[in-house]
């Protein structure tokens, strides 16, 4: 497999937000900032500042490159801790609260798949750390969360394939892209017959 084939662990999360998302940014390579994706950079440029510590037995690591030959992935950990035992346990950093439709979670369990691999080991969780409240959640990663991230690779690799922008969400998970302009979810086209842009709200 080339490295154009590997799918961008970041990608994995843009296509569970929003695939007409992942698109712009993935294919048609747009991409604006704003208040949101702003803070984020700035925790990432924290996060990814690289270097090791060990503290209490555990070791932290920084901006570790992550891959995964058996899944196509690649992409870069924020934090990966390595417990006393020697198993990795991965912490994704993000500056606001939780994105719908388990985008977060599908990232950070695709973190758990690579570091599977390359530790040849089994991961149960890892954690999410909001920097808004200064608290981290753990993620258990289920079946069913390691089949989403699957399914948003095999997604993301169609995308790719026929360069098809798809439909814009058009729902509350527009307020909260950056590419809200850019997309212009509400403008009036030609949606399929019995498609309903106002149908959908954002999940909680």
């Amino acid at each position: 497999m080339s490295v154009e084939e590997f799918i961008m662990l970041s990608a994995l999360q843009h296509f569970t937000f929003c695939p007409r998302q992942c698109a712009l940014i993935h294919v048609e390579q747009v991409w604006t900032e704003n208040a949101h994706t702003a803070r984020g950079q700035q925790q990432h440029e924290r996060a990814h500042g690289g270097g090791t510590e060990e503290r209490g037995g555990m070791r932290t690591m920084r901006a570790l490159p992550l891959v995964s030959r058996v899944h196509g992935l690649m992409g870069v950990a924020d934090v990966v801790e390595l417990l006393p035992d020697g198993s990795p346990r991965p912490v994704e950093y993000k500056s606001g609260r939780a994105k719908p439709r388990l985008a977060d979670e599908v990232q950070l369990c695709a973190q758990a798949m690579c570091l599977e691999e390359m530790f040849a080991c089994d991961i149960s969780a890892g954690f999410i750390y909001h920097s808004a409240s200064h608290k981290r959640r753990e993620v258990q990663f289920t079946p069913e969360l390691r089949h989403a991230v699957l399914d948003a690779r095999d997604g993301i690799r169609e995308l790719l394939r026929t360069r098809v922008l798809p439909l814009p969400a058009a729902d509350a998970r527009c307020e909260l892209c950056s590419l809200k302009d850019e997309c212009e979810p509400f403008a009036p086209r030609d949606f399929p017959r019995g498609f309903d842009p106002f149908s959908t709200r954002l999940e909680e």
